[in-house]
């Protein structure tokens, strides 16, 4: 496929040279039926618009409140990522009810279909930029990372990888899931949004759920002969648990010092962990 990106419509970024590409000569926002999606490429995809090779890409979902913008502003995070040759495609949350952008991981919630929406928006930017569907993950910040399990446990074929970071289920949480998958989670310590037991929010109509609890179901769907960790390492501040259940059944779990937020550094681990196939190559304690 030739890669269909305008260079009218590439803009300069960062300094690093990340593109971010639009759909218009104006208007960086690309519109699809159900909303609309922001993009970075890697440097290297607007030099080299003949290039047969497809893109892969980290679809990244926001919080509650944010938007593909504010995404696109996390430099440092879209700097790690085009810098490995990664396109960063940040689509927008629906407007609920009562203004704020955010994802309908749950029925109760109405609005989008975001279990539909998200791969309309990888097959959208596979044909206007050369995305490569078969080696994009889904990645998501808080609400952002509810979705990112939900879409996970009911469709897990969808996406090569999956990688929340503050956030996992709501109770009651999915019984089962319908089948393995590669996770990456990661969580603050000091997470007090989303704190690891799970809150009650909305006047008692919401619990958030036990992180915890969350990656026990993870392993019984993975089908894991325990549910011991088969590693357990440090690496700096940062401490790692990891089961690989087979060669499309692994969990990593990393708890940092912080709280609510993506922590320094986890844009390279946790590309680090995509191509290694096999989790991080840290020296185990």
């Amino acid at each position: 496929m030739e890669r269909l990106i305008p260079l009218c419509v590439a803009m300069a970024l960062t300094a690093a040279g990340s593109a971010r590409a639009g759909c218009g000569p104006v208007e960086p926002q690309c519109e699809i039926p159900g909303g609309s999606y922001e993009i970075a490429l890697p440097p290297a995809a607007t030099e080299t618009a003949g290039d047969p090779s497809p893109i892969p890409a980290v679809l990244f979902l926001h919080g509650h409140g944010g938007s593909a913008k504010g995404v696109l502003r996390m430099r440092g995070m879209v700097e790690a990522v085009t810098a490995r040759g990664y396109a960063v495609i940040a689509p927008n949350g629906a407007r609920r009810p009562n203004g704020p952008r955010s994802w309908s991981f749950l029925p109760e919630f109405q609005g989008r279909d975001d279990f539909a929406f998200l791969p309309e928006v990888v097959s959208d930017a596979a044909a206007r930029f050369d995305i490569d569907p078969q080696n994009t993950v889904l990645a998501g910040f808080s609400s952002g990372a509810f979705m990112v399990n939900y879409l996970a446990c009911d469709q897990p074929e969808t996406f090569a990888a999956y990688l929340p970071v503050s956030g996992g289920f709501w109770r009651p949480q999915p019984e089962s899931c319908t089948g393995p998958a590669r996770i990456y989670h990661s969580h603050g310590w000091r997470d007090g949004v989303v704190p690891l037991e799970g809150r009650i929010l909305g006047g008692g109509r919401f619990t958030q759920g036990d992180i915890w609890a969350g990656l026990e179901l993870w392993r019984d769907t993975m089908g894991c002969d325990t549910h011991a960790p088969d590693r357990i390492w440090q690496d700096g501040e940062l401490s790692l648990r990891r089961w690989q259940c087979g060669a499309d059944a692994e969990l990593v779990f990393e708890l940092f010092p912080g709280g609510h937020m993506v922590p320094p550094g986890w844009a390279d681990r946790v590309i680090d962990w995509i191509e290694a196939g096999a989790g991080p190559q840290t020296e185990t304690d």
